[in-house]
């Protein structure tokens, strides 16, 4: 997936201001059950909010994994929160525009 501009960024980072974790990283780490959860999400919702309870050492290197298995683009890591974006295929079911 190709990278966003700084506007683009900005844009998706005020649309996730107000959103829950959707997925949380904890014991587990982050396994195929973990990666599927993101994948289902990212397809519904297309801008989501992972929060790592552990590992939270680990939170970069983890989220270019995430990134990478999800072909998602990495929004911002907030604290021990991570925003992902994944531009629907199908576009009829995109929620978010990017200009």
């Amino acid at each position: 997936m190709e990278n966003i501009n700084s506007s683009q960024r900005s844009y998706l980072k005020s649309q996730a201001h107000h959103l829950s974790p959707v997925v949380i990283i904890g014991k587990s780490g982050l396994n195929d059950g973990a990666i599927d959860l993101i994948n289902k999400a990212l397809d519904k919702r297309e801008l989501i909010k992972i929060k790592f309870r552990d590992f939270k050492d680990n939170k970069r290197s983890l989220s270019e994994e995430i990134t990478m298995k999800t072909d998602s683009i990495l929004v911002s890591i907030i604290g021990h929160t991570l925003i992902i974006f994944k531009e629907n295929l199908d576009s009829e079911k995109r929620h978010l525009k990017l200009l």
